[in-house]
Formats: structure tokens, sequence, C-alpha cells
């Protein structure tokens, strides 16, 4: 595996790998990688004849009281875990590189309406650093494919949303939530977690899968459903963020008409703030 630090350089590789005929996958990552990234590896490589990987902590969507200092940078690990994975090239460059004129004078590419709900409302300013990255990176690699994860569910709608708004020529493909025997999602920040909060972090994918057995069962009173998973999740020693029931298509509220459904939700436990979510179709 080779790695880049530099746009020039990648771009001069990856121009030899297209005269060649061949197709190229990009997984966009923030480094510290789990089980869950090389997943995105492994499918990307069942699906193109080269894999790109980027490792970029990306300032542009962290709040200004998020963890951008503390977050794990662990890039060696991080190529050996690629490299054992089947991931041709990684992009690893510094911020000079991606934002050469500074993070305040960056073009931003936002997706408007649902870059504002949920995670968007919670994180201000979050989804624009998402898109306003990940675009720069669909137009420094050019690839045919990128593999997003299932787990960040309105992360891949936006970004689904802004390569159709904008007429990339790029197949997003997405690959479901990769767990812990626990049933947590896997994420870099659960190593923000104690142990005694590895132990209780699971009841947030046990809380969803109890409102989704009850809408299975026929209840249509979404609002209280999401009510009694807030109480529950207190209960069991998380810190509410939110919980919502919402249709696929735009994420937006669930009507009495609506079958093809997701549950979305997000709380902390301790210093970590954890996301998860399940699909349904009544």
């Amino acid at each position: 595996m080779q790695t880049f630090d530099s746009i020039a350089r990648l771009r001069d590789e990856l121009r030899q790998h297209r005269l060649a005929g061949r197709s190229i996958a990009l997984v966009p990552t923030m480094g510290n990688l789990h089980a869950g990234h090389i997943r995105l590896i492994e499918t990307a490589a069942q699906s193109a004849d080269v894999v790109v990987a980027s490792i970029f902590v990306n300032p542009l969507q962290f709040g200004r009281n998020e963890d951008l200092s503390s977050y794990p940078r662990t890039l060696q690990e991080d190529q050996r875990k690629l490299q054992a994975a089947g991931c041709h090239l990684l992009f690893a460059p510094d911020e000079q590189e991606m934002y050469p004129r500074g993070r305040d004078s960056q073009t931003r590419v936002e997706v408007p309406v649902l870059s504002d709900l949920y995670c968007g409302e919670a994180r201000p300013g979050h989804f624009s650093g998402v898109t306003t990255v990940v675009c720069k990176l669909f137009n420094i690699v050019q690839p045919d494919i990128a593999v997003f994860g299932e787990k960040d569910y309105q992360q891949l709608r936006i970004v689904r949303k802004m390569v159709n708004d904008l007429c990339m020529p790029i197949d997003i493909l997405s690959v479901p939530v990769v767990r812990a025997d626990s049933g947590l999602a896997l994420s870099s920040r659960n190593g923000y977690l104690s142990h005694q909060e590895l132990e209780k972090a699971p009841a947030l994918q046990a809380i969803i899968r109890q409102a989704a057995e009850a809408l299975h069962q026929g209840r249509r009173d979404f609002s209280e459903l999401e009510h009694e998973a807030i109480l529950q999740l207190e209960a069991a020693g998380f810190k509410r963020d939110y919980f919502r029931i919402v249709r696929r298509s735009d994420l937006s509220p669930a009507t009495q008409d609506d079958a093809a459904l997701v549950i979305l939700a997000a709380a902390w436990m301790g210093p970590a703030r954890l996301i998860d979510n399940m699909e349904l179709d009544l």
C-alpha cells in the first residue's frame, strides 16, 4: 500500500490507474480504524480494481467545544489495518494540504434542510463540514464508487443527496452497521468509554429494538413511543439527545401512511455521544 500526503502526487498515481482502465473506489475516514471501517474497505475491494482510503481529521465538522484536539490519531496502526484489508492507496493529508488558505476562507458545500435535522440540530455546522470535505475528496480522487457506513445514517442520506443534486458521477455504496457482540455499534468514540460505560452503552440499540417491535405490533403513536424511549435511555444512564421515528425517503417525521421507516437515535454515555439507527418496513 502506498501512502500520499500530497494531492498532486495522489492524482499522478490515480491517473496511471485510469489510463489502464481500472475502476476506483474511495473510503473516506477520520482514522482510528475499527472493524466497521475495515468492512468498508473490503466492500470497496469487491466493487472496484483500486481502493483508496483517506484519513483526515476534518476540523470543519467539529464544533467549538467538541473533541478535535483529543480525537485519536493512530496513523501507523491504521496503515497496518488498511494494508491487511486490501487497500491500495492511502491519502493522509494535513490541514494545510486540504485547506491551504485556512478554514475560514474555505468554500463550503451545504445540503439544506436535511443538514439541519437531528444531528445537524445538535451540532450546528457539522454537516456543512462533512459535505465540504467529502466533496473535496471526491474532486481529488474522482472515484467511480464511494463507500460509507450506515451507522451515520443521516450523513449517508446527505452525501447521497449532494451527489444527486450536483450530478456527480459516483455510485454511493452503503454497508450495514458493524456491531460488537454486545450489540453496540462500533465507533471510534467508543474508546472514550470506561469499562462500566461500555457495559451500559448497548442499551441504546436495545431500546431502539423495543420501539421497532412496538411498531411491528401495530403501535402508531410515534410521539409517545419517542417519549417512552427517551425516558428509557435516561433510566439506562444516558443523557438524552434525540430519538426519532422518521420516514426513510427524506427523514421527515413519520405519518400514519408511511411504511418505510427508520429509527434514529443519539445519546450521551459519559464523554461519548453515541448514535445508532434501525430501518424497518411496516
